[in-house]
């Protein structure tokens, strides 16, 4: 039962994850998209500032408790990067590669459904893509396992050996 129950808050723990990161995400990508179709920019200037984008809300997102707990700058910059660059980055490439195999997606402008609707299937795509990835991460105690000591969660802990759990704490990053 306790390795069901590990199982089960190592999914629930991976998905808080990717949900997190793909919030970050998906407002700079947005948010990129619409300024650059809006401004008419080309496809790799638009992708450009989506990308930029993404990275820096995610980060944001992740850096707001962190500063709220008063951990240091520093530390909590080492953090945000640590708990979201592949993250962001796994959800990144396959967003936009999405949007560029979607026939006509790159090219729809604001008021078409077709912009719209490639924007949310990429993003949702991206976020399953992210998913194992994280909770992958998780097991062996990176990605959003290094932010728990903030959070006062104590979480999956990395397995060491096939199916083996440890009974410490994550390893500290600092």
């Amino acid at each position: 039962m306790k390795r069901l129950h590990q199982h089960v808050s190592l999914n629930r723990l991976a998905l808080q994850a990717t949900t997190h990161c793909l919030t970050g995400c998906a407002i700079g990508e947005v948010l990129g998209m619409v300024v650059g179709t809006a401004l008419q920019w080309s496809n790799a200037a638009t992708v450009a500032l989506s990308v930029v984008l993404a990275f820096l809300f995610g980060y944001a997102l992740t850096l707001m408790p962190l500063v709220r707990a008063a951990v240091p700058a520093g530390t909590a910059f080492r953090l945000a990067l640590a708990a979201d660059t592949l993250s962001i980055a796994v959800m990144e490439i396959v967003d936009n590669a999405l949007m560029f195999l979607i026939p006509g997606a790159m090219d729809a402008h604001l008021n078409e459904l077709l912009f719209w609707a490639s924007l949310a299937l990429s993003l949702l795509v991206a976020g399953l893509a992210a998913f194992p990835m994280n909770r992958w991460l998780i097991t062996r105690g990176h990605g959003h396992a290094v932010l728990h000591q903030y959070h006062g969660e104590e979480g999956p802990q990395p397995l060491h050996g096939p199916g083996e759990a440890t009974h410490g704490r994550h390893h500290q990053h600092r």
